[in-house]
């Protein structure tokens, strides 16, 4: 379902102000990601080596799980590895339990890798729409969009960025929309990496195809009238510089899950 296809033709984007991102060191509200490109030849022993790292974090009871996708478009030779939603103290905790196996993971996967990189995303809940109780309940969808936002630079740009998706999920929950999105903030991310990102899970290829009904800005237009809309929709558009995205899809054979 291409939830926000109107909004990534509309573009998005970010100015760097840590603030904006900071999160209760006492809350599950951290993701951290790496990001893996290989080449084609290298596919196999990489991923056999992904497998020899994870049956080393089950042999030292690493506590925390690590989802892996695989890119589906896009560059289709990387793997993007997610831990969390954590707290930032639980980072420290799962640094020291998985350093035993640092070893492991540069003998038999850092051969193979043509780079790496690594970002911290931090939910913004009130940008979000998503399921009451999808905190609680693991979600791993078989196909997720991920749409990559690069910001203007400038604290207008910021402001009019999240002003505009958090009354567009005020209005998604009043509304009851039945389309869930998850928008993070990209923290560490070094030179060229988005501000934000926006996730959205999809069951199929069927279902990433479809159409939202209503769409996005309809829906938004039910709850705030066509004439604010139409100025939420510009205030979108100028706030953002850049804007890409790609398809990954969940890789039950090399995720690590915690006492499996």
């Amino acid at each position: 379902m291409k939830i926000l296809a109107a909004c990534v033709l509309s573009t998005l984007a970010f100015s760097a102000f840590t603030g904006a991102y900071a999160a209760d060191a006492n809350k599950g509200v951290v993701t951290r990601d790496w990001s893996d490109t290989v080449a084609p030849a290298d596919q196999n022993a990489y991923e056999a080596g992904v497998k020899a790292y994870n049956q080393c974090l089950r042999d030292n009871g690493v506590k925390y799980d690590e989802d892996a996708y695989v890119h589906e478009t896009g560059d289709t030779y990387k793997y993007s590895y997610v831990i969390g939603p954590y707290t930032w103290a639980d980072f420290d905790t799962l640094r020291t339990q998985s350093k035993p196996c640092d070893a492991v993971w540069r003998a038999q996967a850092n051969p193979h890798l043509k780079s790496e990189t690594s970002a911290f995303m931090v939910d913004q809940p009130e940008m979000s729409h998503m399921p009451a109780d999808w905190g609680k309940n693991k979600m791993r969808p078989p196909l997720i969009h991920v749409l990559y936002f690069t910001l203007n630079q400038g604290h207008a740009a910021n402001e009019a960025f999240t002003s505009v998706l958090k009354k567009a999920a005020a209005a998604a929950d009043k509304s009851k929309w039945p389309y869930y999105y998850r928008v993070v903030a990209v923290q560490g991310g070094d030179d060229g990496s988005p501000d934000y990102l926006v996730v959205i899970p999809n069951k199929s290829w069927a279902d990433f195809g479809a159409d939202p009904d209503p769409t996005f800005w309809k829906m938004v237009g039910s709850v705030y009238g066509q004439a604010d809309t139409d100025a939420m929709r510009k205030s979108f558009g100028e706030a953002v510089k850049t804007t890409s995205d790609h398809v990954d899809s969940y890789s039950a054979d090399l995720t690590y899950t915690a006492g499996k």
